[in-house]
């Protein structure tokens, strides 16, 4: 009962740090995705090399932070989005740094940096695009706070339909809780929970809406799916302790981080 408990604070405190942002202001938001996404920089790397101090991977989390930067601030139209061209050198200064590590260079360091970079950077960057989707010109929170709303409904009723119904494992080598009940039952809910933000909020009609359900929840499966594949190699329960009952950062955005890229996508060709 007191792990429950401790999880449902923590819980709420997060959901209202992360919603509470997005309503008070864009510029609110990133910052608190910038926090996450250096969190979230520092946890992967601790995933592949435990014993390394922070400051034997500097580099990448300075640079990541800037392509950060750059990313949110074209999403929210502060500056141009062409200047994200900006980003293609990173890669090249990050080798460029590894070849004079004094340790001794390893392109294992380069394989972690450029997946961070995919992995955590692009996506909560472009979490800051998302103010600016739907019918509005001007910065609108409802889709950002949507989009996290069917997340974690899809991660709730997953894990109720599965706890409840679940009966076939989905990928035991990978996720062992995980079943096919659990992750039909997440679908269900997220596609209600979908029609319910389309009849609140009337910013997209009611196939995308339905579309995006069915977007997130399977992105947000397999999120889930490829943080604990990263976790059981790397031979952890948790990325992180900074959430009580929950975990790190990664555990608290794994699907979130998944499904951000591909909802972006969606709405710049639709």
């Amino acid at each position: 009962m007191k792990d429950i408990t401790i999880r449902t604070i923590y819980g709420a405190v997060f959901v209202t740090v992360v919603i509470g942002s997005i309503l008070l202001h864009p510029y609110a938001f990133m910052m608190v995705a910038a926090v996450a996404a250096v969190i979230g920089m520092f946890e992967f790397t601790r995933l592949f090399f435990k014993e390394d101090s922070y400051k034997n991977h500097l580099v990448f989390y300075i640079t990541g932070f800037l392509a950060y930067l750059i990313i949110a601030l074209a999403g929210l139209k502060v500056i141009p989005f062409y200047t994200i061209i900006w980003l293609i050198p990173v890669p090249f200064i990050l080798t460029g740094f590894e070849l004079f590590r004094k340790q001794g260079a390893s392109w294992q360091h380069l394989n972690v940096y450029f997946s961070g970079l995919l992995y955590v950077v692009v996506p909560f960057g472009l979490m800051n695009a998302l103010f600016y989707t739907g019918n509005s010109e001007a910065a609108y929170p409802g889709i950002l706070i949507a989009i996290f709303v069917l997340v974690w409904a899809n991660d709730v009723f997953a894990y109720l339909s599965g706890t409840y119904l679940g009966k076939h494992k989905l990928f035991p080598s990978v996720s062992p809780k995980k079943t096919w009940e659990g992750t039909l039952g997440g679908l269900l809910f997220t596609l209600l929970f979908a029609a319910l933000v389309f009849y609140i909020t009337k910013e997209l009609n009611l196939r995308d809406w339905l579309l995006l359900a069915i977007m997130v929840s399977v992105l947000s499966t397999i999120g889930d799916l490829a943080e604990s594949l990263l976790k059981r190699n790397s031979g952890v329960k948790d990325s992180g302790t900074l959430i009580p009952g929950h975990g790190g950062i990664l555990d608290r955005f794994d699907a979130a981080l998944f499904v951000t890229p591909f909802v972006f996508l969606y709405f710049t060709v639709i």
